[in-house]
């Protein structure tokens, strides 16, 4: 993946390792905002 490294750790701690993953996550501020710093990387859906 050609991103800096600093989006490819947040990626990890997401629990996205490969591409094509799908991971699910409380919605909490922590995650919110990791998801914001990679949005342009990622899909994300809300599940009920």
């Amino acid at each position: 993946m050609n991103c800096p490294l600093d989006q490819k750790r947040t990626l990890e701690a997401l629990g996205l390792r490969k591409m094509g993953q799908v991971v699910e996550h409380d919605a909490n501020p922590a995650i919110l905002g990791m998801v914001n710093k990679v949005k342009h990387l990622v899909s994300v859906e809300e599940t009920k």
